[in-house]
C-alpha cells in the first residue's frame, strides 16, 4: 500500500483519538523522508516550512522542514499530539506556565531521527534544528490546531495566532488574533 492511500485509510476513521491512539497511528504510518520530500519547501526567513497533508474535524497531520531558525515558544490551543522526528536531531525545551507569567524553561533535551515527543494541551514547548542537521518532522495533532498562542519572552507578551500563522511571532498585525501582556 501507497503511503498516502496508507495515511487515509489510519487517518480518516479516527473519532476523538486518545494519545495513545494517536501515537500507534503515527507508528502505523511507518512514514520515511522520501514519502513526504516532495511536500517540503523552502522556509523562506522562518523557523520552518509546514505543509498540511490530512485534515479533518477530529485531526490534522503536517510535515515541516526546519530552517536553522528556532520557532519561539508556543502552545497548540486545546489540542494534542505527537511529533515524530523523520530526520536529524531537535534541540527541543519545555517550559512552565503559570497564569499571566512568562513562560519558564523547566527542561531541554535532544531528539534524532525516529524519536516521538508528545505535546499535551497548553503544553508550552520551542524546538529548533539542532546543528543544522536537516530536520524534518511529521506531526499528527487531535483536534485540528486552533487558537495557537505563541510567546515573545523578551517582550514580557503572547498572541493568539490565526490558523496560517506558525510558531513565530507574526509579522502581519492580521495573524494576531488576541495579544496578551504577561509578567515577568
Amino acid at each position: 500500500m501507497e503511503w498516502k492511500e496508507r495515511m487515509e485509510t489510519l487517518l480518516k476513521p479516527l473519532t476523538s483519538p486518545s494519545k495513545e491512539e494517536l501515537r500507534r497511528v503515527l507508528q502505523e504510518l511507518n512514514t520515511t523522508v522520501k514519502d513526504v520530500e516532495a511536500e517540503l519547501g523552502d522556509p523562506d526567513g522562518k523557523p520552518y516550512y509546514r505543509k498540511l497533508l490530512f485534515h479533518n474535524k477530529e485531526v490534522e497531520l503536517l510535515v515541516m522542514n526546519w530552517s536553522d531558525l528556532e520557532c519561539s515558544p508556543h502552545n497548540h490551543g486545546n489540542s494534542y499530539g505527537w511529533i515524530h522526528v523523520l530526520n536529524g536531531k531537535t534541540e527541543h525545551t519545555v517550559y512552565e506556565v503559570q497564569d499571566g507569567k512568562v513562560p519558564r524553561a523547566i527542561f531541554e533535551e535532544q531528539r534524532g531521527a525516529g524519536e516521538f515527543l508528545y505535546a499535551p494541551v497548553k503544553g508550552v514547548h520551542r524546538m529548533k534544528d539542532d546543528q543544522k542537521s536537516g530536520l524534518i518532522t511529521l506531526h499528527l495533532y487531535a483536534p485540528p490546531i486552533k487558537d495557537m498562542v505563541v510567546y515573545d519572552l523578551k517582550a514580557c507578551a503572547a498572541c493568539v495566532v490565526s490558523e496560517d500563522c506558525g510558531a513565530w511571532w507574526p509579522e502581519e498585525t492580521r495573524q494576531r488574533v488576541k495579544e496578551l501582556k504577561l509578567k515577568a
